[in-house]
């Protein structure tokens, strides 16, 4: 399966951006559709998270900041990102996964989001 993330660029502080997921393919048993970002020099970390059934999670930083919503039939995973803040700045990378919480299987290429202060 492939992932195709869209949608990052450079914004200010407060601004909002919304990044876009598609996949190739559903896969049987893949249920959970992630956003991780990955800041430099830092652990790639779960930003939100939604399965099949619409049951969401979310990083404490990005709470009432950052909303997942999945498409289910055209296989794609958006992520909209307000109240943009500098320590968001990271890549963005869409994730696939058995089951919720679990690490992922098949990753994207990553967008870049820039926040600047």
């Amino acid at each position: 399966v492939q992932l195709q993330a869209s949608g990052g660029g450079l914004v200010q502080a407060g601004g909002s951006l919304r990044l876009s997921c598609v996949a190739s393919e559903r896969i049987f048993g893949f249920n959970v559709m992630n956003w991780y970002r990955q800041a430099p020099g830092k652990a790639r970390e779960l930003v939100a998270t939604a399965t099949d059934g619409n049951r969401t999670g979310y990083a404490d930083s990005v709470k009432g900041r950052f909303t997942i919503s999945r498409d289910i039939p055209k296989n794609t995973v958006t992520l909209q990102m307000n109240n943009l803040k500098p320590e968001d700045t990271a890549v963005y990378y869409c994730s696939l996964s058995r089951s919720f919480g679990a690490w992922p299987t098949y990753w994207g290429q990553g967008t870049q989001v820039t926040v600047s202060s």
